[in-house]
């Protein structure tokens, strides 16, 4: 067993979770294991564990203390590289409840909403947090991110993955578990009081009922950036902007992402892609009393329900579900329910990751300030008897095909 790594110690005033984003392997932190056909693995080191394939096993204890950026071999031959997870890399691999937003998306909510250092950002439909990480980078320890989740087993596993990947509570941000109409209110932002939000981030079934919520609580000129799933949804979004008055025209777009496979002269696009996961639609709070420009475009036929002849039956009324669906549970708007079962797995397995990365982030910072390491091994083996089973850990193979479920 190799002894226990002296930590790097992080600059002063450091921001959160960076003391384990560098330094040797330690205790507790999570990495990724690719073999030679390129497959990943995401293990929590845990001193006296294994890790197990079908094709051997690597002795955790051969990691801990290695530099990030090493290989091993297990004791079959083969060779891995041990990577600390990169965020786009660990918001693949983490317990996850809800879907997650995409690492593409997730990097253009940042830019496009203009999300900078010390902002105060509105989030609401936490999931399983994958979002709220990016945000959280984003403003830094000097922001705030109030996050709104109807959900409280969804809240419990993004808890635990926000704390597992930044070692601990990030204190920016604010977890309310309730609905975000009722809550944004006692929140203590808004525009009128001179304390709005400077972002507002919607990643919910019907943006369109809070619009005007958000507007109350988002100071003028602030950015409103919103992620749905279907057409529907985005019509609706825009056509309840344009008649709300309090926001600029909307901009909608979607992403789609082809990686390159680069070999000698075989340059060529790969077979595979990232290609629909959600639209993206933002628009800005206009300020109070200002009516928005009139819009100069001839609209394109058929383009309202009005101008066909029967649409608006067919339509029904604005609200009614669809046969079948239940109000609140997403099947009206083509989106599968989580099950129960699901979500309890994936909560034990984030707070399990949680405990071990507490236990990592204790080891550096008490051990720049007293030169010695005390990480522990709480919670990292809470589900390895399930990942036993499937012969590799918590891997991120299969992870591409379920993120794009709004379930």
């Amino acid at each position: 067993m190799n002894a226990a790594p002296e930590p790097t110690p992080a600059p002063a005033g450091a921001p959160t979770g960076a003391a384990t984003r560098r330094g040797p392997l330690r205790e507790g932190e999570r990495v990724q294991l690719t073999d030679p056909r390129g497959r990943l693995h995401t293990v929590t080191l845990s001193a006296g564990k294994e890790f197990h394939t079908h094709r051997g096993r690597v002795l955790h204890d051969e990691l801990i203390g290695r530099p990030d950026g090493t290989t091993v071999t297990n004791t079959a031959g083969v060779e891995y590289l041990v990577l600390r997870p990169l965020l786009a890399d660990f918001v693949l691999s983490m317990p996850r409840g809800a879907a997650v937003v995409y690492p593409k998306d997730a990097g253009q909510v940042v830019q496009m909403a203009d999300v900078f250092p010390g902002a105060v950002v509105i989030e609401a439909g936490v999931g399983s947090g994958a979002l709220t990480m990016s945000l959280l980078r984003a403003v830094g320890d000097g922001g705030r991110v109030h996050s709104f989740e109807r959900r409280e087993d969804f809240a419990g596993i993004a808890r635990g993955n926000v704390e597992t990947f930044f070692g601990g509570p990030h204190p920016a941000w604010r977890l309310t578990v309730g609905d975000l109409v009722e809550s944004l209110p006692g929140s203590g932002l808004s525009s009128a009081a001179g304390t709005g939000a400077d972002r507002a981030v919607l990643d919910m079934l019907a943006p369109w009922e809070c619009l005007d919520a958000v507007a109350d609580a988002l100071a003028p000129g602030g950015v409103l950036i919103c992620y749905v799933a279907t057409a529907t949804q985005l019509s609706r979004v825009a056509e309840a902007a344009r008649a709300s008055g309090r926001w600029t025209e909307p901009e909608a777009w979607e992403s789609l992402v082809r990686g390159w496979h680069l070999e000698g002269l075989a340059v060529r696009p790969q077979h595979r892609m990232v290609g629909h996961t959600g639209f993206l639609i933002t628009t800005r709070r206009l300020a109070d009393g200002v009516t928005p420009p009139l819009r100069k475009r001839r609209p394109a036929p058929g383009a309202h329900s009005e101008d066909v002849p029967g649409a608006a039956d067919a339509a029904g009324e604005p609200g009614e579900l669809a046969a079948g669906a239940e109000p609140g549970d997403g099947t009206e708007y083509g989106d599968r329910p989580v099950s129960e079962r699901k979500a309890r797995k994936a909560a034990r397995q984030a707070a399990a990751g949680a405990a071990a990365s507490h236990s990592a982030t204790h080891g550096a910072t008490h051990g720049a300030t007293h030169g010695a390491t005390h990480g522990t091994t709480a919670g990292a083996g809470a589900d390895a008897s399930e990942d036993a089973s499937e012969g590799t850990g918590t891997g991120v193979d299969g992870a591409a095909g379920g993120a794009a479920d709004r379930g």
